[in-house]
């Protein structure tokens, strides 16, 4: 197999680091000579700078690039891509939560050419509960948009090319929705991508996620990659209800003494057509772009 470029993003991780740096000190040990381990230090706060320039120091094959305030982890994930020698990309966290002795078993497929991406899929069962409803409604609008079923949307352990991420970097944002971006761009592409379970573990210190803010936040961008990738996913079946409301309000004009106003019926026929057009348009140009 080719050797890979091992990106780990890290922002006020101190308490994770001294059980971090020996797994991956093993995993460079597992990866094919020219392989490498890229720490991207995101302007953390905690102190753990120094600690992890040290490991970095003490770790043949890694090294350590620093962003001077804290940038987000997407934009993380962004220099250390970009610095990374090797197209082939594996992504995991700091925190101790994911598997990353299996980044070896991850990458097979991608090297062989076999996946686009293959992303580690967390079993639900480590959500909060109050967290799951909205987790399951993003992930049900997710499937519908991109057409496949998506185990984990937004795994942060995964293995894809760096071309991938160069071409699509326009989309890709600086927050913890670059991983569901990158998901469902190469889903509505109908790239190939695999989901491998894994076992997820316990993180050390406390999640960065901000449930209501991000939850919304992944919402808009689910709908913004579908108006990109397959606007008629999300224009069509709006101009198709609102058709089918003007039908019914006309049909009641016909039968009900005390009908809703024509005004009313028109509106919903207006918009429905409307809707329609817009979608079309937008999957026109989609088609014809490059």
């Amino acid at each position: 197999m080719e050797p890979v470029s091992v990106v780990i993003p890290v922002y006020n991780e101190r308490g994770a680091l001294a059980a971090a740096a020996p797994r991956w000190r093993r995993l460079l040990e597992q990866l094919p000579d020219g392989s490498e381990l890229v720490l991207v230090d995101d302007g953390s706060t905690d102190g753990g700078g120094a600690e992890l320039r040290a490991i970095a120091d003490a770790t043949p094959g890694a090294r350590l690039l620093a962003h001077r305030r804290n940038r987000g982890y997407g934009a993380a994930l962004k220099t250390g891509i970009a610095a990374a020698a090797n197209d082939l990309i594996a992504i995991t966290d700091a925190d101790g939560t994911y598997p990353a002795e299996r980044i070896p078993e991850l990458a097979a497929p991608v090297a062989a050419g076999e996946a686009a991406m293959v992303v580690a899929a967390r079993s639900e069962r480590h959500l909060p509960l109050l967290r799951r409803p909205a987790k399951a409604a993003l992930k049900w609008f997710a499937e519908y948009v991109s057409g496949a079923r998506i185990p984990d949307l937004n795994s942060g352990l995964r293995v894809f090319r760096k071309r991938e991420v160069a071409r699509l970097r326009r989309l890709l944002p600086d927050g913890f929705s670059f991983t569901t971006t990158l998901t469902l761009s190469l889903l509505t592409e109908d790239e190939p991508v695999l989901f491998v379970p894994i076992r997820y573990r316990a993180r050390v210190g406390s999640s960065k996620i901000r449930p209501v803010r991000d939850t919304a936040n992944f919402a808009l961008l689910i709908m913004r990659i579908a108006v990109t990738f397959n606007p008629l996913r999300v224009f069509g079946p709006a101009a198709v209800l609102f058709l089918l409301a003007g039908v019914a309000l006309l049909a009641a004009r016909l039968v009900l003494p005390n009908p809703v106003g024509i005004a009313t019926t028109i509106s919903c026929f207006v918009a429905g057509v409307q809707l329609l057009a817009v979608g079309l348009l937008a999957d026109l140009v989609n088609r014809r772009a490059p």
